[in-house]
């Protein structure tokens, strides 16, 4: 038995597909392991990221370490798949001979065939889940039609794909039987889902159908899109319990000068009143957004309203970062790249000196109140938990100290009892 080491680079979404081919390959005689610390298998397979300069870097520098690992003989056999090697795989192959088939976002099951098994189960669901067996990220579709001025996803993944909802259905019924309770559901553009099959949004359907499956405790929405928002999805946050109130939506910006020059095709006064609807119908929700500064053309008045926005907004989870020129992009082809580095440091810099401050005020409002967490793993004399408004390496933890036994996996409702900027203390005892 040959065992092939799995190292994945990149987002939840690259995660699914190495887990994806994992169970495939277990099913046809090989021992895989993913991300380990000391690779000890014959064969590698590296699933890379393209979708900015730093993510493109270290997925070169993986690459690069373990051909000089097969030239060292340490491995046999190196494979690469994903994003970069979807969108840069002539320039690969010529400048990294070491590796023996390279596979992109689409085709990397054809390693099955490459690596001579006898048969494999393609149409079956097989995955070997990475993730603490409790919870699991299901993809729900893959590419993008936004085609956002600065974004390389369309390049790299194509028009958007989605899978079909019995599938999908399937799926998480499959996972249920592997001890899921919690689901995060992610795709490039989330609520985009359906519209390829019929021209309508069914992201409301699929998610209501998805909650009336035994044993789906937790259902967690990421990557929505602000332009054309299914207003049915808030119905089903409100009414299904085990939907969290939880979204994860990329705004970018806020100016309009900035959204125009985006290619965001939502407007300042829509954005303003996207965010007071959400908050209207799913009462305590918590928002989860990506910021952008130093986009090409951005002046200090377009940064003031950014902070302002914010201050405003009072995001309970933000990230944020400065723009990067991406190859083929329509910003790279038509603007200037600029806002000096320097000073979209300094903008990124004081807009998340802002959000810490908003982010420490929100978590400090949670100390007194009894929420339901979900126990993580331990880390020394902790239990590591989330609530549900707490998305997995992302957001804030709940720190409990271990003073009775709690069991990994399981649902406990705790009292919080102290809150730094991104985590919050609790105890499961009631004195």
């Amino acid at each position: 038995m040959k065992t092939i080491d799995f190292i994945s680079l990149g987002c939840s979404k690259n995660l699914v597909d190495s887990e994806t081919l994992m169970g495939l390959m277990e099913a046809n005689g090989f021992r895989c392991t993913h991300d380990s610390d000391d690779p000890q298998g014959e064969i590698v397979v590296v699933n890379t990221c393209g979708f900015i300069n730093d993510a493109k870097e270290e997925s070169i520098n993986t690459i690069l370490e373990f051909a000089q690992a097969k030239t060292e003989g340490r491995i046999e056999r190196l494979y690469v798949m994903g994003c970069l090697s979807e969108r840069y795989l002539a320039d690969l192959e010529k400048e990294i001979p070491e590796v023996d088939g390279w596979y992109g976002k689409f085709n990397y099951k054809q390693l099955l065939n490459d690596l001579k098994t006898s048969e494999h189960t393609v149409g079956s669901i097989t995955r070997k889940l990475t993730t603490p067996s409790h919870y699991a990220y299901l993809k729900i579709s893959e590419g993008c039609d936004r085609h956002c001025a600065y974004c390389a996803i369309p390049l790299i993944t194509g028009r958007h794909q989605s899978r079909p909802m019995q599938e999908i259905l399937d799926e998480v019924r499959w996972l249920v039987g592997q001890g899921v309770k919690e689901f995060q559901v992610i795709a490039q553009e989330l609520t985009y889902y359906g519209v390829d099959m019929d021209g309508k949004q069914h992201i409301a359907e699929l998610i209501e159908q998805m909650a009336d499956i035994e044993g789906v405790e937790w259902i967690r929405l990421h990557y929505a899109y602000p332009t054309h928002f299914p207003w049915d999805l808030l119905r089903v946050m409100r009414e299904r319990k085990n939907v969290c109130n939880y979204l994860d939506i990329a705004l970018q910006h806020i100016s309009d000068h900035m959204l125009s020059r985006m290619q965001r095709h939502v407007t300042s006064e829509e954005t303003y009143e996207l965010i007071r609807r959400i908050r209207r119908e799913v009462p305590g929700i918590h928002l989860r957004t990506t910021l952008m500064v130093g986009f090409p053309g951005e002046t200090e008045e377009d940064f003031k309203e950014l902070i302002a926005f914010t201050k405003w907004a009072r995001f309970e989870r933000m990230g944020a970062f400065a723009y990067s020129e991406e190859d083929g992009t329509y910003s790279a082809k038509h603007y200037v790249d600029d806002v000096p580095e320097e000073v979209k440091q300094a903008r990124l810099d004081k807009l998340m000196r802002i959000q810490q401050n908003i982010s420490a005020e929100i978590e400090a409002e949670k100390i007194g109140q009894t929420l339901r967490v979900i126990i993580d793993c331990e880390e020394g004399d902790w239990y590591v938990a989330r609530t549900e408004f707490c998305s997995p390496e992302v957001d804030p933890e709940v720190l409990i100290p271990i003073e009775e036994q709690l069991t990994i996996g399981a649902f406990y409702d705790v009292r919080i009892t102290d809150a730094e900027e991104f985590d919050l203390y609790a105890t499961t005892r009631y004195e």
